[in-house]
């Protein structure tokens, strides 16, 4: 940061707009980086995080003064099908009320922000939005006000010019920013303990993989770039300091290649950190050693991106997999005692009955591992997906993405393809299709009283076997 521009230490309010709650709460791991780097540039940060501290919201705005805003989005709707519920609706009277109250700028900026950065910036009023990586462009954004310097050069920085919607190229790539406990909230920390059981932590950014509808190389970029064994240790040390017996990576997909995740398994067990953790793995390339490895570090979860079980669904994906590496990958979590479960997207490009029937038999040859079961594809702009629904007449280059928008294979409707979905998992309990109902529920949270760390969803298929009647219907 310039002298000029040093001289005035901003007083920052960090918003998590997020108050999903569904499948567990997730901690607002991208406030901590942005809170990191404010803090390293000499700003002042206050946390306001609005599933959390809902009842302090009035106190903050009668008795504080800040001098810019920045909202995060996390999600911009569930991606359920049949809900379709909007994460954004409120956003609108949050900044107005922002504005009245302190007339300062309001930045928005998170993963939901970066898939519909326009749309959002429109809907909300906001002053400034920022795609990708917020670490260096919110301090840039900082100084240009301060000095009126341009914003031209700001990375990833989205603004309205001339009547219009700007985005200045492509998101910024941030340095790696070293974190310290005081980074994350300890009261704030202390409630996701309480209600979802874990923390998380990042190991790297970026995703190289073409899954169709996926936005994650667009938000962080199509090249893996790692952190330091050493700095992702720390986190580890950092989460157990503050209570957590669990912590999540939260990477798109960790196993980007053996020797990250071998760097980061060997400095956990040289450095004989106890969190147990689990993780994203893509179905692929992976071996016993690495499997045991991890297993010795402390994994006890993985959730596997399969996303089909039929060769000609994954093609029409673009997963560049085949059955036969998740039934390896499987293979490998269950000789290594790992708990999995794996992620299908079922009516997607390329099903029919067929490979729908075919899905369901190759699933009996993994060992009933938990399958988490969703029908229709939520549409992005910008992914591989949204180029094939344009082409088949399935939405128009100006449909409003930023309303729940799905692509459902042409051979089913959705009543059709959740009835053959249901009567399976009738079947095969390991099969879950659907939300939990209010029994599931209370069970959650009475786990979560006694004090049960991790992911719960190796509680789903019993669950499913003491409430036959269907406790994940639609």
């Amino acid at each position: 940061m310039n002298e000029a521009a040093s001289a005035r230490r901003y007083q920052v309010l960090l918003v998590n707009a997020n108050r999903c709650t569904t499948p567990e709460p997730v901690f607002p791991l991208g406030l901590v980086y942005v809170s990191a780097a404010l803090r390293q540039a000499g700003h002042q940060v206050t946390w306001l995080d609005l599933l959390v501290q809902q009842n302090e919201l009035e106190s903050i705005f009668s008795h504080s003064r800040f001098d810019l805003v920045g909202i995060s989005l996390r999600n911009v709707d569930d991606v359920l099908i049949r809900k379709q519920e909007l994460f954004v609706s409120d956003i609108k009277a949050l900044v107005r009320r922002i504005h009245e109250r302190w007339d300062c700028p309001v930045v928005l900026g998170g993963s939901g922000f970066s898939i519909l950065p326009q749309e959002l910036l429109e809907l909300t009023t906001a002053d400034f939005g920022i795609i990708g990586e917020g670490e260096a462009a919110l301090p840039a954004l900082i100084d240009a006000l301060e000095t009126g310097s341009p914003f031209d050069k700001i990375s990833g920085l989205v603004r309205r010019r001339d009547g219009h919607v700007w985005v200045n190229g492509k998101p910024s790539s941030s340095a790696s920013i070293t974190l310290e406990p005081g980074d994350r909230p300890p009261h704030i920390a202390a409630h996701y303990l309480r209600t979802g059981g874990m923390l998380n932590v990042q190991t790297q950014r970026g995703c190289s993989h073409r899954c169709c509808y996926c936005t994650y190389p667009l938000i962080e970029g199509t090249r893996h770039r790692a952190r330091s064994p050493e700095a992702v240790v720390s986190d580890f040390e950092q989460l157990q300091s503050s209570g957590a017996r669990y912590a999540f990576i939260v990477d798109s997909v960790f196993n980007s290649s053996h020797s990250h995740v071998a760097e980061i398994c060997e400095s956990l067990i040289r450095r004989d950190c106890p969190i147990r953790w689990g993780c994203f793995l893509r179905p692929q390339n992976l071996t016993r050693e690495l499997m045991d490895l991890m297993g010795r570090a402390g994994l006890t979860h993985i959730e596997f991106g399969s996303d089909s079980f039929s060769d000609d669904v994954l093609g029409e994906y673009e997963k560049d997999l085949t059955f036969d590496d998740i039934r390896f990958s499987n293979d490998l979590a269950r000789a290594a005692e790992i708990d999995s479960c794996h992620f299908v997207i079922a009516g997607g490009p390329g099903e029919t009955l067929r490979t729908l029937k075919q899905g369901f038999e190759n699933s009996l040859l993994l060992g009933r591992p938990v399958i988490m079961a969703v029908p229709g594809m939520r549409i992005y702009p910008g992914t591989g997906l949204f180029q094939r629904a344009l082409h088949e007449g399935q939405i128009r280059d100006d449909s409003d993405l930023l309303k729940p928008t799905y692509y459902l294979s042409p051979n089913f409707n959705l009543d059709e393809l959740l009835d053959h979905l249901k009567q399976f998992a009738r079947e095969s309990p390991n099969w879950i299709v659907g939300d939990a109902d209010p029994a599931f529920e209370r069970l959650v949270a009475k786990l979560r009283e006694r004090g049960v760390t991790g992911p719960l969803w190796s509680y789903f298929s019993a669950a499913q076997r003491l409430w036959p009647s269907g406790v994940f219907n639609w």
